[in-house]
């Protein structure tokens, strides 16, 4: 596994490879297509992230010190968005998730390139998987 460091420099020059912002969502929307399928079971209100417009699951699990998530979303932009985060973040430490301060989302244009309902919904998500982390430290 990458370290944190690097895989953020990842999905920098991922995104960096297209010019538009039409292009970006179509690759957001790809990352989605590509999410590990989330058990039915799975959705439940308690994994529900609140504040976001879509729903948008995300379950959490610890192994060996490391925190994996696993999400689902029923709209497609969201989807491929809790699938970047969780592509940067699930096999991390709490310490590691706590500690980062996901600039990398600024890099890459994507906030200021969504909505504002979707912009909330992304800080939403920021929220709770520093929560989830939280509660592993």
């Amino acid at each position: 596994m990458s370290s944190l460091e690097e895989a953020k420099a990842a999905v920098v020059a991922e995104f960096a490879l297209f010019d538009e912002w039409l292009d970006k969502y179509e690759h957001l929307i790809d990352l989605g297509k590509d999410l590990e399928p989330f058990p039915e079971e799975l959705k439940t209100d308690d994994r529900l992230i609140k504040g976001c417009q879509s729903r948008v699951w995300l379950a959490c699990s610890e192994e060996g010190g490391r925190i994996f998530f696993k999400a689902d979303s029923d709209a497609i932009i969201t989807k491929g968005i809790i699938s970047l985060l969780i592509s940067v973040y699930s096999g991390r430490t709490a310490q590691e998730i706590l500690s980062d301060d996901f600039s990398f989302i600024e890099e890459i244009g994507l906030r200021e390139n969504l909505s504002p309902t979707r912009a909330n919904g992304l800080v939403s998500m920021i929220e709770t998987i520093r929560r989830e982390a939280e509660k592993h430290v």
